[in-house]
């Protein structure tokens, strides 16, 4: 992996965020890396929230890979604090790196460090690259997840 960073991501580094979101089947239908303004609106909501922790990974100072991890407190579970790992996306050209297993064990070892009891995620049903891949990492698909677009 070199010189890889992960980083809090800045303003500079949505043009490449977005553009990995969008960059598959379903991030395709949803994004729209052409106007970034609610990008940057909701880069600012983040930025202002404590338990909100958007990075990038960064190598040779190109953005190649990304997730968001959120400190949820809860009274469950004896009063657990749960992480939720959400939007990992790795660049094309790095896919099958390694890099996306680096992400997630930062993720998994930065919420140790914030007090979290327990890590999740969600993956869409489509992806079952994906779940395998959480799986090899010790992920165990325990529950069924529901959404509801408002």
């Amino acid at each position: 992996m070199g010189d890889l960073e992960i980083r809090r991501a800045t303003a500079a580094d949505l043009p490449a965020v977005v553009a990995m979101l969008a960059d598959d089947p379903l991030g395709a239908q949803r994004e729209s890396p052409q106007d970034l303004t609610p990008y940057r609106a909701a880069l600012e909501r983040l930025d202002a929230d404590a338990n909100q922790h958007l990075v990038v990974a960064v190598r040779e100072g190109r953005v190649i890979g990304t997730l968001q991890l959120t400190l949820i407190p809860g009274l469950s579970h004896r009063g657990a604090t749960r992480a939720l790992i959400e939007a990992v996306r790795i660049h094309a050209e790095e896919r099958g790196s390694g890099l996306g297993g680096r992400l997630i064990e930062w993720a998994i070892d930065t919420s140790r460090s914030l007090g979290c009891q327990m890590v999740q995620l969600t993956s869409d049903k489509s992806r079952t690259d994906a779940h395998r891949f959480y799986e090899r990492l010790g992920f165990i698909a325990s529950h069924e997840g529901f959404k509801l677009k408002l």
